[in-house]
Order: C-alpha cells, then structure tokens, then sequence
C-alpha cells in the first residue's frame, strides 16, 4: 500500500528562529478566518486553504479559541473572529491615529448638515466615543461626549456597529449586555434593542429616537475594514425636528458618501 503523502502546509523558513512555525500557522488561521468572518468559515475549509492536517488545524483552532481571538459557533459549529481581536485593534489605533483619518470625514458632515457629528469605535461588548465635531445650528444635542461607553447596542453608534454582524454574534451581545442595557436606560431592554435593531436594518442605517435625550434623535452608520467587520460608526445627532423623513435621506446619502471616503484611506493608511 502507498504511504500516504502528508499535506504541505505554510513554506518553512529555516532563517526564522524556533517556534516561528506555530506562529505563522495560528496567524494563518486568523486570516483565514478573518477573510470570511462575516458568514464564518468551516472547519474543512480551513484545512484545505491551509494546507494542513486536519488534527493540527483543529488544535490551532481550539488555542486561538482559548485565548480570545477565534470564536466557534454553537450551532453552525463555523469559525468567526473573537472579541479579543477587537481590544487589539483598538489598542493599535494609536498607531493609525483614527481619529485624525476621519476627522476631515466629520468636519465635512458637520459643515454638510450643521448637525454635531460624533466618532464612536467597538471596544469588546462597548461602544466608546473617541471624537466629536459641532456644526453651526444653534441647537445642540449633546447626547455623547468623547470617552462616553455605552453597552454596544445603545443609541445609533452602538446600532450601527450592531446591523453588519450575523445574528449569533448580536445575540451573543445582547446576552452579555442585557444587565447593563437597563442600567444604562430603563426602557432599554433586550426585546425593545432587537427590534431597534430590526428596524434599523430595514431601514438601511441606525436610527434611535428612544434611550437617549427627550426630544433629541440620531442615525449612523458603521466604517468596516476590508472584511466587512464594522469597526467604528459615525453618527449625526439633532433635535427631533430637523429629522423628517426626508431630511434623514439627505443625511444617509451624506453619510455613505464620507464613510466610503474614510474607509478608502484607512485602507491606505494600513496597506504596507
């Protein structure tokens, strides 16, 4: 009987120190997972773009699991990315200097609309406002400040970066959060979040006129990387008013239009 070849995995660099191998095999398997991580990636993909056994995949898998920076569904049993994958990114923004990529993208949107403009990134389970910028209509509605958490999932930022996820990891969200949702506003609930939600999606952007001040209202949109993972929103707040139906239209096609423009030179920014 012919041996069976073993499968290639990853070419070896024999210049690169020990315990390299294992490096670049789990950082392999981030890739991977991270160039599907919006609908997930199975386990027998995995094992054939990587070109490894499949017990060695497997025990990859369960590692980078164990340490955050995978998650494996329960039902689908399909890989996506962890929640630690999130607190590193935002630990490098420094690095990138978010905030001074998108904030020519928020002094346009505020000249655009007069409205005040906020920047907001994922943290984990959080939503946190790292910039803001005020435009010219005399009314302001402070309903952020910078350096404000919230549980993701409240107000239009915590929306938006909500609306791109696949249901598992909303509901893995709202589970983790529901204690704080009714700390943070109490007609804040589970039932009443998911069906903001809904209705945000329905609606192409997130839209909160509830939970946050009487008579103020915002909507937003995600910023998402290459890979479709909504890592930061900006959003536009007002007094309930100024957000008819077709004044929010207005301020959608605004949005998209600044956001597709920020996400461009972020990608640039990261490209080596």
């Amino acid at each position: 009987m012919k041996k069976r070849e073993p499968k290639s995995g990853p070419p070896a660099h024999p210049d690169k120190p020990a315990g390299t191998q294992a490096i670049q095999r789990a950082a392999l398997m981030v890739r991977l997972v991270a160039s599907r991580s919006h609908t997930g990636m199975r386990l027998t993909d995995l094992v054939k773009h990587s070109r490894l056994e499949r017990p060695t995949v497997h025990r990859i898998l369960q590692g980078l699991i164990a340490e955050g920076l995978l998650r494996q569904d329960a039902g689908s049993r399909l890989y996506f990315l962890g929640p630690l994958v999130f607190e590193l990114g935002l630990a490098a923004a420094p690095q990138f200097d978010l905030r001074d990529t998108c904030r020519p993208t928020l002094q346009r949107i505020a000249e655009k609309t007069e409205d005040t403009v906020f920047l907001s990134v994922r943290s984990g389970y959080e939503s946190v406002c790292i910039d803001r910028k005020e435009g010219t209509f005399p009314i302001k509605t402070f309903t952020l400040d910078v350096g404000t958490r919230r549980p993701l999932g409240a107000g239009a930022s915590g929306l938006a970066l909500l609306m791109p996820l696949p249901d598992e990891t909303v509901n893995e969200i709202v589970r983790a959060n529901a204690v704080r949702y009714v700390a943070y506003h109490k007609n804040l609930t589970v039932p009443s979040l998911l069906k903001a939600l809904k209705r945000s999606r329905e609606l192409g952007y997130a839209w909160n006129d509830s939970h946050i001040v009487a008579g103020a209202a915002t909507l937003g949109l995600p910023i998402q990387n290459r890979y479709g993972h909504p890592f930061a929103a900006i959003t536009i707040d007002a007094i309930a008013s100024r957000m008819t139906e077709s004044r929010r239209s207005q301020l959608v096609s605004i949005l998209r239009a600044e956001i597709a423009l920020a996400e461009k030179s972020l990608k640039a920014a990261s490209e080596p």
